[in-house]
């Protein structure tokens, strides 16, 4: 292969000219978000016998059991809308008429303790039909209603067994009454709900609005689940290394052109680029990369920006792209007063997973 020289001075690098997700603009049709709403390439093979409980936290094991029942509970041929099986607490049971009361499973607990991975083989283990059953992100079903609007949105879930939907936070009043009204049409129409976040659901929207505005709204959610508490440690940083020290402009850019399928970007100016894109075009601006290279990476600015890279490391994570930095190390991309306010949860599980992904990327650079 032959060689040439970058006008930095870094020296002798492949001609492949890595992408820049910067140059991305994607637009991402609404059937494609519908058809999309399946457990992402991380979590495709996951099953609960993947699953690994931590032998001192019961509640894991716990959680395996209860999920195991509940997927067992959506068995058998659909029923019609208020006359399916009381799927919160008596699982498996059909009566003729469900009762008021929990019509889902919400598992709350720290970033890191396997939440999406039990969400993803409740999904697996549904007996029923992908085409019946729905995966995606609390980001991607705001999205979807934004896309068909709130009555095709309600039509198109109506028909499912299950809804799963992961990282369940409410940022803003708008989203409390949208999910809210949502959620109690979907549960009238019989489907069933399962989700997970760092929070109870009747704590949603804690220190990031006015929740006591929306009580009726955060109680109306919470009424709909039944909620399973998993404690552990962070299994993605259990018994492994420290996560490795940002390396150097020189050595991010020529495995960025080493490296088939890698993108090549400066930090700064990709946040800059985040606000222009829609958050619910994030995966799809990954489409095809391989690797994300990132050159002077600083502390995000402001909680808006801090906000959007969060989900721009959900996509990546989901998608299992390694990340390769310059600048600073991840841990310090958010300020101490943002790792103590009502984001901080999710500014935590943000760094927890570009940890994980820059481990990932060791093995990109050349000694």
């Amino acid at each position: 292969m032959s060689t040439s020289t970058t006008a930095s001075g870094f020296g002798p690098i492949a001609d492949a000219t890595p992408s820049s997700l910067c140059a991305r603009e994607p637009r991402v049709p609404a059937d494609r978000l519908v058809a999309e709403m399946v457990p992402p390439p991380r979590f495709d093979s996951v099953r609960f016998e993947t699953y690994i409980p931590d032998p001192n936290q019961p509640s894991q094991t716990e959680a395996v059991r209860v999920l195991a029942g509940f997927a067992a509970g959506l068995g058998g041929a659909p029923a019609d809308a208020g006359k399916r099986g009381f799927l919160g607490l008596g699982f498996g049971r059909k009566p003729a008429k469900a009762p008021a009361g929990p019509r889902g499973v919400y598992l709350d607990g720290g970033y890191g303790v396997g939440k999406t991975h039990l969400l993803a083989s409740l999904w697996h283990a549904t007996p029923a039909e992908p085409a019946l059953k729905a995966f995606g992100t609390f980001v991607e079903l705001t999205n979807l209603v934004g896309a068909l609007g709130f009555q095709q949105t309600v039509k198109t879930l109506s028909g499912h067994r299950l809804l799963c939907i992961d990282e369940f936070e409410l940022d803003d009043p708008g989203d409390t009454v949208l999910v809210s009204s949502l959620l109690a049409r979907l549960v009238e129409a019989g489907v069933a709900l399962a989700a997970t976040s760092n929070t109870l659901p009747g704590k949603l929207g804690e220190g990031r609005f006015a929740s006591v505005d929306f009580l009726r709204e955060i109680q109306g959610l919470s009424a709909h689940f039944r909620s399973l508490r998993i404690d552990g440690d962070d299994y993605r940083h259990r018994g492994l290394p420290e996560a490795p020290a940002p390396y150097s402009e020189e050595q991010v850019t020529k495995a960025a052109y080493a490296t088939p399928g890698a993108s090549l970007d400066d930090f700064p100016h990709l946040l800059d680029h985040l606000a222009r894109v829609h958050p619910s075009r994030y995966g799809a601006l990954t489409d095809g990369i391989e690797a994300v290279c990132l050159t002077d990476v600083q502390p995000v600015p402001d909680q808006s920006t801090a906000l959007r890279l969060v989900v721009l490391a959900d996509r990546l994570y989901d998608r299992e792209v390694p990340v390769l930095a310059s600048g600073m190390p991840f841990d310090r991309l958010f300020s101490e007063e943002m790792l103590n306010g009502g984001y901080r949860k999710k500014y935590f599980r943000a760094i927890s997973r570009l940890t994980a992904l820059a481990r990932d990327a060791k093995g990109l650079v050349q000694d």
